[in-house]
Parts: structure tokens; C-alpha cells; sequence
């Protein structure tokens, strides 16, 4: 690691941290990054880290403390859920009935319940994954709880558009926190259906004023990749 870093890696992580709420969860997007750098920031204090990738995950989990809140905030794969299930700490990118069947059966076995976010399809992108506001509805109108008992559905996550247009971001995000507020009422337990996942280096603000309170950042608290 480069002199410095440590110092530098501070200043952007307390810049990062004064910027957000006090009921705001920040995770620090650590995908790419290597071990010591984690490290690093988890010296600071810091302990919800965010990864995109499973075998990424897998070998940074084996290698890094044990009180480490890992969410993983990719696209999940149904192959990769029984290597994860017995760590991470919430899966944000819940997309359809299928891989919430399978982290189901997964957690059982594990004797473990899984916090699940649902991830809702906002943006422009066709390249983005989630259900839509109509598929959302569905799923937790035939939701079962005997059947998902190892499951605790505790929100949604959503990307918006990567774009410059403020304003698209804006009504994006808003559609989301508003399908947030509708299906509140109707998960499984509302009470732990708690949390709205937005927001990134690049569009915090947006995220944070239409109701965000986890947050997942990278850039601007490691910095830019080499």
C-alpha cells in the first residue's frame, strides 16, 4: 500500500460519513479493492463492506475479521448463493422468486434466516436487473411464510440511471422510495421491512432526499483505482 493511503483513505471516509444522517447505513463499496485496503478502512471503525462478485467475496471473507457485515450487492447467481448464506450479513439484489427459493433452502440448511432486499428495476438501462413495481407486488402477495421461513424480507434496493440528468435520478429514486411506503403494509412482518437501499458516490444526495437510509459507496471513500 502506498505511503499515505491510510491518511487519505481517512480524510474521504470522514467527508463520506459527516455528509450522511445518523439513522443512514453506509456501506463501503469494496469490490476491486484488495484486503489491505479493507483492512485499512475497517481500522477506522468501519464494518458494512459491499461486494459484486462471490468468489470475490469468498476469499476476502477468509481472510479478513470475523465481525465484518458483508452485503452483497450484485447480481446473485443461484449457484453461488450456498457459498454466501452462511456469512453475509444481507443480500441486496433479490430479482425474482427463483433465488429467493433457493436462498431459502440454502439458509435452512445453514439453520441461519437471511436479511433479502427486493431489487426494483428504476432505471433506463435494460442492462440493470430487478423486478418491477407490478412483479414486487406479486411476489409479496404470494409470499409464504411458512414456506420462507428463513428468509427476513427487510426492503428494497434500486439503481438509478447512470446519467448526468439530475432530474431523471431524481423522479427515479422517488418512484422508488413511493413503492417502498405501498408495500411497507404488506411484507411479512412490516416492522422488518425497514430498509430502502440508494445511492451512490455519484448520486448520494439525490438518493438521500427521497428517503434512502442505506447507502453503498465506493469511489468516494477508497478513491479512484489505479
Amino acid at each position: 500500500m502506498k505511503d499515505g493511503y491510510a491518511t487519505a483513505l481517512g480524510l474521504r471516509y470522514e467527508a463520506v460519513k459527516r455528509a450522511l444522517p445518523a439513522a443512514v447505513t453506509l456501506v463501503a463499496v469494496s469490490k476491486k479493492r484488495s484486503v489491505e485496503e479493507i483492512r485499512a478502512l475497517y481500522d477506522l471503525g468501519h464494518r458494512d463492506f459491499g461486494e459484486n462478485y462471490a468468489q470475490e467475496l469468498r476469499a476476502k471473507q477468509s481472510e479478513l475479521p470475523a465481525d465484518i457485515r458483508w452485503h452483497f450487492i450484485g447480481h446473485l447467481q443461484r449457484s453461488n448463493v450456498r457459498h454466501l448464506v452462511p456469512f453475509i450479513h444481507l443480500i441486496h439484489g433479490i430479482d425474482g422468486a427463483p433465488l429467493l427459493d433457493e436462498v431459502q433452502k440454502r439458509a435452512a440448511a445453514a439453520d441461519r434466516v437471511v436479511d433479502v432486499l427486493l431489487q426494483i428495476h428504476v432505471a433506463q438501462e435494460e442492462t440493470k436487473h430487478g423486478l418491477d413495481a407490478d412483479e414486487a407486488r406479486a411476489l409479496l402477495q404470494s409470499w409464504s411464510t411458512a414456506d420462507r421461513a428463513s428468509i427476513r424480507l427487510r426492503g428494497l434496493m434500486g439503481m438509478a440511471t447512470n446519467t448526468e440528468d439530475h432530474e431523471l435520478v431524481r423522479r427515479e429514486f422517488e418512484r422508488l422510495a413511493a413503492l417502498f411506503q405501498e408495500l411497507k403494509p404488506q411484507a411479512p412482518v412490516p416492522q422488518a421491512f425497514d430498509t430502502l437501499s440508494a445511492g451512490m458516490s455519484g448520486d448520494l444526495g439525490l438518493a438521500l432526499a427521497a428517503g434512502s437510509n442505506l447507502v453503498r459507496v465506493g469511489t468516494a471513500i477508497f478513491g479512484e483505482r489505479d
